[in-house]
């Protein structure tokens, strides 16, 4: 069975200061012996900050959101790969939907960046989902599976063991429209056939997919019932230490 993940994207919220203080309190809630994966997500300038609160023997794993394909250059606000390595960060979020829609980034650039974070040793979290307009149009599958092809290409099979894909349907990220669970697990059946036919059954069986939008303490038990869904990349949810650790706590009984 593959093991549930839960992560706390934090966006821009929080400073170093703060950060300190969230983990403290959120590992107070925590049991010491976790059945769930757990990683935070701070924003840059909180992460050094969340390293050291964390401590070295810690069993939540630090995460950044975003990362740039280059290792070092003229890319004034950037932050590469080595530079996260060395901060402590075990993963990074890369082609959250609020980069692609935001920042205008494209699939061949989400592509480089997670052949960026492979090459230095980070495990790349790799959100894909569609907008409402998509979804009422009966293109869901079509624009996931554009996503993944474009944002996957070039991967080997090494290379997919320590990738981790997020559903994120747009219309559900900070909305609290949360999709039904029936709504996920057919992504995310469609998202394991992908990478099944892609590469190959084992591969497949082996990648953990995990659900995002409006995730929360009342809902995440319904979503993780579910085989397919194997945790949640929780946003606002997450900047709570109480309802974190709940929906932690959750994971951890549900697939103990």
């Amino acid at each position: 069975m593959r093991r549930p993940l839960i992560i706390g994207n934090w966006k821009m919220n929080k400073t170093a200061s703060e950060a300190g203080a969230f983990i403290h309190d959120l590992r107070e809630r925590l049991p010491a012996s976790p059945n769930a994966d757990v990683v935070l997500a701070p924003p840059f300038t909180a992460l050094e900050s969340a390293r050291k609160a964390l401590g070295p023997s810690s069993w939540i794993s630090l995460g950044a959101q975003n990362v740039h394909w280059e290792q070092h250059g003229a890319f004034t606000g950037e932050v590469s790969a080595p530079m996260l390595r060395e901060l402590g960060c075990r993963y990074v979020i890369v082609g959250h939907s609020e980069r692609r829609t935001l920042f205008g980034e494209r699939d061949q650039d989400i592509q480089k960046k997670v052949q960026a974070a492979l090459t230095y040793g980070l495990s790349p979290i790799l959100c894909v989902g569609e907008s409402l307009a998509e979804r009422e149009a009966g293109r869901t599958e079509s624009v996931v599976t554009t996503q993944l092809t474009g944002s996957l290409a070039g991967l080997t099979t090494e290379d997919l063991a320590t990738v981790t894909i997020a559903y994120e349907p747009v219309w559900a990220i900070g909305t609290g429209r949360a999709a039904t669970t029936e709504q996920a697990v057919a992504v995310h059946r469609s998202i394991r056939l992908f990478v099944e036919t892609g590469w190959n059954s084992e591969t497949a069986s082996a990648i953990r997919i995990l659900y995002g939008g409006s995730v929360t303490p009342q809902n995440i038990e319904s979503l993780l019932a579910s085989d397919p869904i194997d945790g949640a990349l929780v946003g606002g949810a997450c900047l709570n230490p109480e309802s974190f650790a709940t929906i932690v706590g959750i994971a951890q009984t549900r697939r103990a």
